[in-house]
């Protein structure tokens, strides 16, 4: 039986998560920060559907990218040294998480609902979640949001509205990781397009130990603003 997490009730441990689905831990509890700190310290994420209960989620293996292992295609290398377009960090992160949650061809919905917008603008008041941003002639055309702990970075999610504007703020985002000397990012779940940027899978024993010894630095809570040398 899945668990049921009431207010102040502690997750189970993550070997209690279940198989099929791949990662169910537990379901119940609340978005604070309080909770949603908690979670991702410990490698759990929120991952649900509007009207349905809050379900928690810790997959085994977890699909991760350490920012030293980047791969950038020669296209996609082609496009970032045209430089027609502006990297800004944390100026629209409502914005971002709004066109994130936008329809997407072959989906019937989103997990990105207002009850998880709200949750995440909180951290981001915090200075814990961060979008970074793809602008294109003073338009907002791609980008990506995600959880600091750390050293370590959790992504959630990201979108285009033009070819390859994702992946520029992606490419921007883990050279800067790189350079802050992060040792990890999240990827959750396995895709191929993650993959093609040398993401690969790890077993969730290996994930938590990693994750353990990466959240306990200390925290950039600051507005990010990015220093890194440039993408070559």
């Amino acid at each position: 039986m899945l668990p049921w997490l009431t207010p102040h009730a502690p997750f189970p441990p993550l070997e209690a998560a279940l198989t099929k689905p791949n990662g169910l831990l537990a379901a119940g509890g609340d978005l604070s920060p309080e909770r949603l700190i908690e979670a991702y310290r410990r490698g759990i994420f929120p991952w649900f559907s509007a009207g349905e209960p809050i379900l928690w989620w810790s997959p085994d293996p977890r699909m991760v990218l350490l920012p030293s292992e980047l791969r950038i295609s020669h296209s996609l290398n082609k496009v970032l040294n045209k430089g027609n377009y502006e990297i800004r960090i944390d100026s629209a992160f409502s914005q971002v998480m709004q066109a994130c949650a936008a329809p997407r061809k072959g989906q019937s919905g989103t997990w990105i609902h207002p009850e998880i917008i709200s949750a995440y603008l909180v951290l981001h008041e915090m200075g814990l979640a961060h979008s970074v941003e793809t602008w294109v002639d003073g338009e907002l055309m791609g980008g990506l949001y995600g959880v600091s702990q750390g050293k370590m970075f959790f992504g959630e999610s990201m979108f285009s509205r033009i070819p390859d504007a994702s992946k520029i703020a992606f490419v921007h985002l883990v050279r800067q990781l790189q350079y802050w000397d992060f040792g990890m990012i999240d990827c959750q779940m396995k895709t191929a397009h993650l993959a093609s940027f040398g993401a690969r899978e790890i077993p969730r024993t290996e994930f938590s130990q990693k994750l353990r010894e990466l959240v306990n630095y200390p925290e950039r809570v600051q507005k990010w603003c990015f220093d890194h040398e440039p993408v070559e």
